[in-house]
């Protein structure tokens, strides 16, 4: 059976969706006018519609799978499930208001929240007992206190200059913290998806870590690969040198630079760093 996969269309999403894909070997259309694309080789069907719409299509059962925001996905209420975290598109929710005039939850009791995420906000503020009105604005929703539309405002917070320019300010904590995600339909994962997100997760992992391959004297091993452990241990080869192996190790790639410091400190010669393009562990 054709997997069929929804991708977002345009927005903060959609570029980096695309390259996550490509990189696990998928087809991607090279026209942005393109509704559709069949990937005959790999069985599926990518269709390219909005980021806001994926959850609802996914849940309904319309599409097998998709890549959407959690945001989008929790504001959407449909039956569908996050499966995998993307890593990319990441975002913080905040409550914002008139700088200095409002310091807490509490402080929203009674009033007119706007917000582009209706369904986010009612859900944090009944979780948390608090009884306010929210508005659904879309687009830019920092002029709605300006406009006496809403006293607060609930929105996705990234440098904040966007906010300071209109003289609010964040506060209390944070209502969400999001990013892309691989959804799918509750209880109704094709078999062919497996395949899908085995592709995904490895790329994320080949993007985490880096190889690294390196000389030591035997005598100094057990101290090398305590340091270096790898995530299934290493491998290790005789070098023609007498006394002297070669290993081969995958790392974290952060950090990994200090990691060839150190190695070099207990013996290690000729540190190599190679980046993974995809993997399967």
């Amino acid at each position: 059976m054709t997997l069929r996969i929804a991708v977002p269309n345009k927005g903060s999403l959609s570029q980096a969706a695309t390259e996550i894909l490509r990189e696990s070997g998928y087809r991607q259309r090279s026209d942005t006018k393109e509704l559709a694309l069949v990937d005959a080789e790999n069985d599926v069907e990518f269709f390219y519609l909005r980021p806001r719409d994926i959850a609802l299509y996914v849940g309904e059962g319309t599409l097998d799978v998709g890549i959407t925001g959690r945001d989008l996905l929790l504001d959407s209420g449909a039956k569908a499930d996050e499966v995998l975290s993307l890593g990319f598109g990441r975002s913080r929710f905040h409550f914002a208001g008139p700088a200095g005039r409002y310091s807490s939850l509490e402080d929203l009791r009674g009033l007119r929240i706007a917000t582009s995420y209706v369904g986010v906000v009612e859900d944090y503020l009944f979780r948390h007992g608090v009884d306010a009105t929210v508005t659904r604005l879309d687009g830019a929703v920092e002029t709605s206190i300006q406009l006496g539309v809403a006293d607060v405002i609930a929105d996705v917070v990234e440098t904040g200059s966007t906010l300071r320019a209109a003289g609010l300010a964040t506060f209390g904590e944070v209502i969400l913290e999001s990013e892309a995600v691989l959804i799918a339909r509750g209880g109704a994962v094709p078999e062919e998806f497996e395949v899908f997100r085995r592709r995904l997760e490895g790329v994320l992992v080949a993007r985490s870590y880096v190889m690294m391959d390196y000389d030591i004297e035997e005598a100094h091993l057990d101290e090398a690969t305590r340091l270096a452990p790898g995530r299934e241990g290493p491998t290790i080869s005789p070098l023609g040198k007498p006394g002297w192996v070669a290993v081969r190790v995958m790392v974290p790639r952060s950090g990994s630079q200090r990691l060839m410091d150190e190695l070099w400190s207990v013996g290690a010669r000729a540190i190599l760093l190679t980046d993974i393009h995809a993997c399967r562990l």
